[in-house]
Order: structure tokens, then C-alpha cells, then sequence
């Protein structure tokens, strides 16, 4: 199940229900935009400068707290594809403009994955719709105090280097595990 490590006026950060890499072998995070269109030219240019930040601290802060990540990297990926696919529901053929939305993949990239389809130095691979649910069911998701951990730090590097408020009366951040934690400083 999809959860929501952290909100901000950019948008939110969550942990998908679907992982498509092994928290392992460097992870696996979803960014959406503050709002939900099916292009990202759709957006305002605040929404998408305020998202833009919000990818670029996200995929800091994995960098900065995952061990997994040491002497790694990230890869940012922007789909949408298989939401268009005719197996996917409703079934039949899609509108982009109505069934897309737009979201942000960032995977971690370790120099020590295991799994063939995520080995350092190589594209990665994901398989066809149909064998998706299938292929993602093997990989562990972020452990609750990894996205704590990554939420925290996402929420300083908001704060310090970017100089965006980490949250206001009508965005809140919240840890994996606690709602409200992070952004305690902002309750009213």
C-alpha cells in the first residue's frame, strides 16, 4: 500500500504500493506535483518550480541518509505509460489528458544491487504491463524509518539550502510513522 512520507506546498513524496526497485538496491520514491494534471507543462510556473525543489530535495535527502546509496546515484524518471495501457482500468483505450498523471520516479542507484534488472552501470529494465504487478511484488519498499529519515532531512534541506518554508497552515509535512512529527513545528 502507497503511503505519503511527506507534503508540501510542492507537492508530496510517497512511498508507492507498487516498488519497482528493492530498497536494497537503492530504492524507490514517487514526487507528485501539487496538484494532479496529466503534463507537466499543465502546471503554473510556481507549481512547477516548487516541484521542481521538491524532486531536488527528495533525491538529496535519499542520497544523504541511505546507506545503500554510498558512492551511488539516482535516476529521475517521469511516466505515466502504463496508466495509458488498455489492460490497465478502465479497460479499453486511454485519453492521455484524462487518464495520465504526472509523477516523478526516483530510484536509487547502488553500486551494490543484486537484482539483474538494476545493475550499477546499466539502463534499468522494467517489464511489460502485464507482467508488472508480478515483477514488483519481489522488492521490499523504504522501511518506515528510512522514509522518517529521508522526510526529516528533506525537510532541512527545504529549510537551509532551498529557503523554502517546510511547511505553512495549509500544507503539512508527516513522517512514515507519525503524522505530524516533522512538521510539529508548524502546528498552529
Amino acid at each position: 500500500m502507497a503511503r505519503t512520507i511527506f507534503e508540501h506546498i510542492g507537492g508530496n513524496v510517497v512511498c508507492p504500493g507498487k516498488v519497482l526497485c528493492d530498497r536494497r538496491d537503492g530504492g524507490h520514491l514517487v514526487v507528485n506535483p501539487p496538484r494532479p494534471v496529466w503534463e507537466r507543462s499543465v502546471l503554473s510556473t510556481g507549481e512547477l518550480i516548487a516541484w521542481s525543489v521538491l524532486v531536488a530535495a527528495t533525491g538529496q535527502a535519499m542520497l544523504d541518509v541511505l546507506p545503500v546509496l554510498q558512492g551511488g546515484c539516482l535516476n529521475y524518471w517521469e511516466a505515466g505509460n502504463w496508466a495509458l495501457n488498455d489492460l490497465a482500468e478502465p479497460e479499453g483505450p486511454k485519453q492521455p489528458r484524462v487518464h495520465r498523471r504526472v509523477h516523478l520516479h526516483i530510484f536509487g542507484r547502488s553500486r551494490t544491487a543484486q537484482h539483474v534488472d538494476w545493475r550499477w552501470g546499466e539502463s534499468p529494465r522494467f517489464p511489460d504491463f502485464a507482467d508488472a504487478d508480478r515483477w514488483s511484488a519481489q522488492f521490499a519498499p523504504l522501511s518506515v524509518a528510512e522514509c522518517d529519515a529521508i522526510a526529516v532531512r528533506l525537510a532541512a534541506l527545504l529549510a537551509t539550502r532551498y529557503r523554502i518554508p517546510a511547511c505553512d497552515p495549509h500544507h503539512r509535512q508527516r513522517t512514515a510513522s507519525a503524522p505530524g512529527i516533522a512538521g510539529a513545528a508548524c502546528a498552529n
